[in-house]
């Protein structure tokens, strides 16, 4: 079977005009880079808008790698097929075992160093700061984005796939789960974003959502920037952030503060 190589993304060959679809070139490996692996029924999904703004700049300077692999690639017989009924009767498509073995087979041969191996699906552990924390902390991830009804379930135990969901809500495919996800680890790599103190001031950082936040004109409609925030006292600003911070935490996310206040 013929079939294309990886796309990956790095900072050989890339110019600062190309377009997010056009930062996806066939170019090696970056040593050292981080690596998400997608697979996928729709690579050209792919940057998508993570070829944007500070993801699409750190995709250019090669600070990380974007490969995908197109599951039709991997297709059974002329038309290439995918999946198949669901065994025992019922709606939809499943996609086959043999058919993803070969693509997570070859996208595996392909990693360095630890990066887990994840399927978006809507009943795996829910997605947070933390696992973006620890992804970000590792050499990159490999992504199985499922379509239809999903994927035959003997293919999760034999390579011991980890189910993460985006939330508690059922999409028809894991391609715009898988960038989220990516964005969020992406900004948390070395040099990606400008000021580092960023990272650790945002919502969730500390388990606290983020405390609110103004920038000019001074006074608004009738409303003004509250005052502290212009007294150039830097104790006091930190003082009235964190407890802003503590006040919308209780008020919005009560699971979350109860979390806190637990550690």
């Amino acid at each position: 079977m013929t079939k294309k190589p990886p796309k990956s993304a790095g900072r050989i060959a890339v110019r600062p005009t190309l377009k997010p679809r056009e930062l996806m070139t066939d170019t090696p490996d970056i040593a050292g880079s981080w690596t998400a692996q997608i697979i996928t029924l729709f690579p050209q999904a792919f940057p998508g808008v993570l070829g944007e703004s500070l993801t699409g700049k750190a995709l250019q300077d090669g600070l990380w790698q974007l490969q995908t692999y197109d599951l039709r690639d991997y297709g059974i017989g002329k038309h290439r097929n995918v999946d198949d009924t669901p065994a025992g009767g019922g709606a939809g498509m499943v996609l086959r075992a043999d058919v993803l073995e070969k693509a997570i087979s070859d996208a595996r041969r392909g990693t360095k160093g630890t990066a887990p191996l994840i399927y978006l699906s809507p009943r795996g552990r829910r997605f947070d700061q933390a696992m973006a924390r620890d992804w970000a902390r590792m050499d990159g991830v490999t992504m199985l984005c499922g379509r239809f009804e999903g994927v035959d379930e003997r293919i999760l135990h034999h390579f011991g796939i980890q189910e993460v969901s985006l939330g508690d809500f059922v999409m028809t495919g894991g391609e715009i789960a898988a960038q989220a996800m990516i964005d969020a680890t992406v900004r948390l790599l070395p040099g990606v974003l400008g000021n580092a103190e960023s990272a650790v001031d945002e919502s969730f950082s500390a388990g606290l959502l983020e405390h609110p936040q103004f920038t000019k004109p001074a006074e608004w409609q009738g409303l003004p920037i509250p005052e502290v925030l212009l007294s150039g006292n830097h104790a006091k600003i930190a003082e009235w952030r964190r407890k802003m911070a503590e006040k919308i935490t209780q008020d919005r996310r009560p699971d979350m503060w109860e979390k806190r206040q637990k550690k």
